[in-house]
């Protein structure tokens, strides 16, 4: 689950020289039209999953027609994928962010969760997200795999790495893995118990308390990290400052 904004690359076909003028001229509002359809794909395989929705239902839905989804997103399989990366946007993206050791890790881990929580700001988006993501865990398609190795995998060992070249690390261990995964799984909370939020502390579900949110991640985030700096016993400067003890 994501934040910035990243579009994954899909097939595109180039419209047929024998498409009758009123369908070039549907097609000149291009960027009006994909984003239609990727509204009404994104609501669609929500509610009924991939193998329920028709690339017709999404045409009809959209107010477009199925040679457009063909034209924007080659088929509806590069319009599913779409759904789960351009909406939302991709952890993926933060990659690059977490390997910038032009920036300190503080900084690092503020972005980074700043822009995964940004879409908690826009409640209906989340809740067909949610649903999204839960129907392919329980009916995986093609895009289970690429969600494994581009949302998972990478921005997991790019954390890693950040992390053992902060710890002054040779390379990861089992203990390293275990830190980034607990990290990550901060952000997870926040976007797969939202019912339970709403029931138990409603006023931090709602969109403005996204930022408080950062901040207290982004601490806990690094309170671990100390954690692990101090029970390694290794001479890595503590990333929160302590406070000197009462007299």
């Amino acid at each position: 689950m994501r934040g910035m904004s990243s579009r994954t690359p899909v097939r595109v076909l180039a419209p047929p020289a024998s498409a009758p003028a009123a369908q070039r001229t549907a097609r000149s509002d291009g960027e009006d039209t994909r984003a239609r359809l990727l509204q009404a794909a994104f609501a669609l395989f929500a509610e009924r999953g991939y193998a329920q929705t028709s690339v017709r239902a999404i045409a009809q839905a959209a107010g477009s027609n199925v040679a457009a989804i063909a034209y924007h997103f080659g088929d509806k399989a590069g319009l599913y994928s779409a759904t789960f990366y351009e909406p939302l946007g991709s952890s993926g993206a933060l990659v690059p962010l977490l390997q910038d050791h032009s920036r300190a890790l503080p900084d690092v881990l503020h972005a980074y969760f700043a822009s995964l929580l940004k879409p908690l700001e826009q409640d209906d988006l989340i809740r067909q997200a949610i649903r999204l993501h839960v129907r392919e865990l329980l009916e995986p398609t093609h895009v289970w795999p690429e969600l494994i190795e581009r949302e998972c995998r990478g921005p997991h060992l790019a954390l890693v790495q950040r992390l053992c070249a902060h710890l002054g690390l040779p390379r990861a261990d089992d203990d390293l893995h275990r830190l980034v995964f607990t990290i990550h799984g901060l952000l997870m909370q926040m976007w797969t118990q939202r019912d339970a939020l709403e029931a138990v502390a409603p006023r931090l579900a709602r969109p403005a308390a996204v930022s408080g949110w950062v901040e207290r991640l982004t601490g806990f985030a690094l309170a671990l990290i100390d954690s692990e700096t101090l029970r390694r016993g290794l001479p890595a400067p503590l990333l929160l400052p302590r406070k000197d003890p009462a007299p």
